[in-house]
């Protein structure tokens, strides 16, 4: 059995878009890390959501897990905390460009292979009634930098550097990388 231990649903709809039969278990642990690195956060965080889900699985069952944070000038923009908060972090991303890092593991007989994959992002500059005007339509509020790539996010967009999917939360390549060598073929 696949299992997929994230309650994010664009993670959700990534995985049907591939056509996997799947289950979902959040994995419900402290999201804080003692890392200082980016990729070596994402990675732990990752990892340790993997080993949570797996307490309460089949040895064999395959469990996938990750996590993504936005950086900017070396620090960390989680979710909001509300809309005055949201509203700041776009702020600070207005006309500058950041990376998104997204760990990634698959776990499998306790054996976990977990990797990292950034993508730098480009805004454009936003004005004061763009970021007010995307912060009323809610999207912002349970997304890493407060703004989704895949929807109305797109529009305060200039352009991305590596791979797209990440930027949205889940590397597709790099997770079927992951599948093939726990062997999972999509095609």
């Amino acid at each position: 059995m696949i299992i997929l231990a994230s309650a994010s649903p664009r993670r959700h709809e990534l995985l049907r878009r591939l056509g996997l039969d799947f289950t979902v278990i959040p994995a419900d642990i402290n999201e804080t890390s003692h890392f200082s690195k980016p990729s070596e956060i994402v990675c732990d965080i990752c990892l340790r959501k993997a080993l949570f889900v797996a307490e309460n699985t089949k040895d064999d069952d395959i469990i996938i897990s990750a996590d993504t944070l936005v950086f900017i000038d070396g620090t960390c923009l989680g979710k909001p905390e509300n809309e005055e908060d949201a509203k700041q972090k776009l702020k600070m991303l207005s006309g500058r460009h950041h990376e998104v890092y997204t760990g990634v593991t698959v776990l499998k007989n306790n054996i976990a292979d977990t990797r990292y994959i950034v993508t730098k992002v480009h805004f454009k500059n936003l004005s004061d009634r763009e970021i007010t005007g995307y912060v009323k339509t809610g999207e912002p509020m349970d997304k890493a930098g407060a703004y989704g790539l895949q929807g109305m996010g797109a529009l305060l967009i200039e352009g991305i550097e590596g791979d797209y999917f990440n930027a949205v939360g889940l590397p597709l390549k790099t997770l079927n990388e992951m599948l093939n060598k726990v062997g999972i073929f999509l095609f």
